[in-house]
């Protein structure tokens, strides 16, 4: 089981048990999204905070803090350092310190989309992660460096977990001192995103899965994602980056002989010509075991050259922390390869 202050309507709760206001609650929540001591400001505590929430905060600090714990890190040349971040109940999710000041985090233990070229999904979804969790995660990396951007880019699939992923961009987006469009919610697409995302007050840039312009070609490589065309959720996608003001992120997996030809430009320059989007094409972090390869660096950039002369705006990205054989799943695998323990799978997606 995870602690029972997983979640932030949990850990709110307690708080309200002992004895806090909303101002008190803001103000413990804010220091620790922040990774400040509760201790932190010039006033006293005892001048302002009740005696019972005062005295309980040294344990509950220690119950925070042991939500996310680092069980490795292993730093790459490129700035970044991926992190194998264990939760309160022993399972582990992956957390990537990015260069420039982001954070990658995770949504859920495992994955039930099941993308054919991504080592999370190849055990199906074990639990949730909580909103406190994700929360714990960013505190967790704060304390070794600055944040300035989340992306939920991690394990999991956002989409499949809504209700902890949005209650922790809200905090994220407010208390957490993070600017709306440097959280960046990354999906495959589901139409409940596009209908809930609009009506929070922090409302995150939107990060679409796209990996192909064929349908039946996305449907084999994401078999268990929402059956939505890709020209449909360009569309959803653009309407939802005209209501923000945030372009689009379509992100694009380059795997060599499967979407690198160039029918696949000619229908890219088709889908996204004229749209307020981003193309990032991120050649594939080869994964053992599987059997996609990672195209040549000659090749990759010669499709986003293409791309640019078309007038789409094209970023060509490498995967952080290639050199340490970081790609998303893999150290949680090497790790439960090295050191079984007991799974449990959970058969609702909590969404």
């Amino acid at each position: 089981m995870s602690s029972v202050l997983s979640t932030l309507p949990a850990l709110r709760q307690r708080l309200r048990a002992l004895g806090a206001n909303p101002k008190h609650e803001e103000r413990v929540l804010r220091l620790w999204a922040n990774a400040l001591p509760q201790t932190s400001g010039r006033r006293k505590l005892e001048d302002f905070m009740p005696q019972t929430l005062r005295q309980a905060l040294p344990a509950l600090d220690e119950e925070l803090q042991a939500l996310a714990t680092v069980r490795s890190e292993h730093p790459a040349e490129d700035g970044s350092a991926r992190l194998l971040v264990e939760l309160g109940d022993g399972q582990t999710v992956e957390s990537v310190l990015l260069p420039r000041d982001g954070l990658c985090v995770s949504t859920q233990v495992g994955c039930a989309v099941g993308c054919l070229f991504c080592m999370t999904g190849k055990d199906g979804l074990l639990r949730q992660v909580g909103s406190a969790e994700i929360i714990a995660q960013v505190a967790l990396a704060r304390r070794r460096r600055a944040v300035k951007k989340v992306v939920f880019m991690g394990m999991g699939e956002p989409a499949h977990n809504l209700d902890n992923v949005l209650d922790a961009i809200d905090l994220l987006g407010t208390a957490g001192a993070i600017g709306h469009k440097q959280l960046v919610f990354s999906t495959v697409g589901d139409r409940r995103v596009f209908e809930r995302l609009p009506l929070g007050r922090v409302k995150p840039a939107l990060a679409l899965s796209l990996h192909t312009t064929k349908p039946e070609l996305r449907e084999q490589l994401l078999p268990r994602a929402p059956r939505i065309a890709p020209d449909e959720l360009v569309e959803l996608g653009e309407q939802y980056a005209r209501r923000t003001g945030y372009p689009i992120q379509y992100q694009w997996t380059l795997l060599a002989g499967v979407n690198d030809g160039d029918d696949e430009i000619d229908a890219i320059e088709r889908l996204l010509k004229g749209k307020y989007a981003i193309l990032n094409m991120i050649p594939y972090n080869q994964v053992d075991g599987l059997d996609y390869r990672r195209p040549s660096w000659e090749r990759a950039a010669e499709i986003a050259r293409t791309l640019h002369r078309r007038s789409i705006l094209t970023k060509l990205r490498q995967s952080a922390g290639q050199d340490v054989e970081g790609g998303c799943g893999q150290l949680r695998a090497r790790s439960a390869a090295a050191t079984p323990i007991t799974l449990h799978r959970r058969a609702s997606t909590g969404a």
